[in-house]
């Protein structure tokens, strides 16, 4: 691998969550006492899930020796020695889904899955390039 891989969360999809956070906090101002707390919810969460996009960047992080997967209070580090990756594809109320499990054989308390939005890019894609460099 020439140099270290990155994914992320796509800017513009953060840039688009923040701007909804921004709209349906502003909305809540001029709702009803019900809708202001409903309203205001959806925007708090929308501004946490902003927040984590920022703080968690890069979510994955790859080179000849080892991935490191930042998650929220911790980074886990998994040489490539030991590395496991999965791709999964399933469905669930008809609507596909595909992730990507990434799992230290060395110690069976750490799986991590990653989904498009965790990595801004195909799971399958990702999968492919993580298998494809071991050295």
């Amino acid at each position: 691998m020439p140099g270290p891989q990155q994914w992320s969360t796509r800017p513009l999809e953060t840039a688009v969550a923040a701007a909804a956070a921004l709209a349906l906090g502003v909305a809540a101002l001029g709702v009803d006492t019900a809708g202001r707390v409903l309203v205001g919810a959806a925007a708090l969460l929308l501004a946490a899930v902003v927040v984590r996009d920022l703080l968690l960047r890069p979510r994955l992080t790859a080179d000849d020796e080892q991935v490191v997967v930042r998650t929220p209070g911790r980074r886990t580090v998994i040489p490539r020695g030991r590395l496991r990756a999965r791709v999964r594809t399933g469905r669930r109320l008809g609507v596909r889904s595909t992730s990507l499990e990434l799992e230290d054989t060395a110690d069976d308390t750490v799986l991590l899955v990653l989904g498009r939005r965790d990595l801004g890019a195909d799971p399958e894609r990702v999968g492919a390039q993580l298998l494809g460099h071991r050295p």
